[in-house]
């Protein structure tokens, strides 16, 4: 059923004139008359009388007009929700990310977005890289900000964003004579410090790729703590530049041989599914970490 028609019924009933009903409206007289011709053409029979006095239903159409109205609230009910849940949506953007990322790309990015859109709210949850993906898979944020896994990404958008070297991180006392790169042979069968929060699927490429087997000791602590075990002589790991940027005062870092990287950037729904606001957001994110 035609809504404009039933709106425009409900309007010259209230109104009880096609006149008034049309200035309200912004129809023409003559347009409106069609209209609720129309309306009955469609119903099947007449439900205004046309009298001098103006228009009044018609009894089919006093039976049906309790309807109308029922229907019309409920349209408009409908639309009032809508706007709502657009509006709340279209003014915070959720996303996820790694920490080392939220703790140094983040903050610059939103500040910058922000400027331009003050409205804004920008909703940021950390959580390891089996985490993050999900929650772009079941839309409890718009996007992540993470490294490129193939078997995680799977129908949903990746846009690059930087290559983030990985780097050996060994004790001040380990023995090196002046070498500017780290053989990554060398972490056959040492003791090495699994970093947790899913980077050992970043590590184990590096490491597989010159088949190695370091005597791997998982763990179940943050960065911080695995560069502090490292400083303290219990093992030798591999972490990124971002996430040992300005914590390597106790520990040596040195470059892969061969060399290694974790390709960051966002994961996200198909663009054309996104919201223009976090599309916006995410092509802001590319233009100014490549200035950072």
């Amino acid at each position: 059923m035609d809504t404009k028609k039933l709106r425009a019924l409900a309007t010259a009933v209230q109104l009880g004139s096609f006149t008034r009903a049309a200035e309200v409206l912004g129809y023409t007289q003559s347009g409106l008359t069609h209209m609720m011709n129309s309306l009955e053409k469609d119903v099947g029979f007449p439900v205004l009388v046309r009298c001098r006095s103006g228009v009044k239903l018609t009894p089919a159409g006093e039976r049906i007009f309790p309807l109308v109205q029922e229907f019309l609230a409920s349209g408009e009910a409908l639309e009032r929700e809508i706007m709502l849940v657009n509006t709340d949506k279209e003014e915070t953007i959720r996303v996820s990310a790694y920490s080392s990322i939220a703790m140094h790309w983040l903050p610059e990015v939103i500040e910058r977005f922000r400027y331009e859109h003050p409205k804004v709210n920008v909703d940021i949850q950390m959580g390891s890289v089996e985490e993050v993906y999900r929650w772009v898979r079941e839309d409890k944020v718009d996007m992540c900000f993470a490294s490129r896994q193939e078997n995680m990404n799977v129908g949903m958008e990746w846009t690059h964003l930087r290559d983030d070297p990985l780097l050996a991180v060994l004790p001040q006392n380990y023995p090196l004579a002046g070498e500017t790169t780290f053989d990554v042979r060398r972490f056959d069968g040492q003791e090495f410090l699994m970093p947790s929060m899913g980077f050992d699927l970043d590590i184990m490429r590096a490491l597989n790729r010159s088949d190695v087997s370091p005597q791997i000791r998982t763990t179940q602590v943050s960065d911080s703590v695995v560069i502090s075990m490292v400083g303290h002589g219990l093992g030798v790991t591999i972490l990124s530049e971002l996430v040992l940027k300005g914590r390597q005062d106790d520990v040596k870092t040195l470059p892969l041989s061969p060399a290694a990287v974790r390709e960051l950037g966002i994961v996200s729904q198909p663009r054309k599914e996104l919201r223009p606001l976090a599309r916006r957001f995410i092509a802001a994110a590319q233009e100014i970490i490549a200035t950072l």
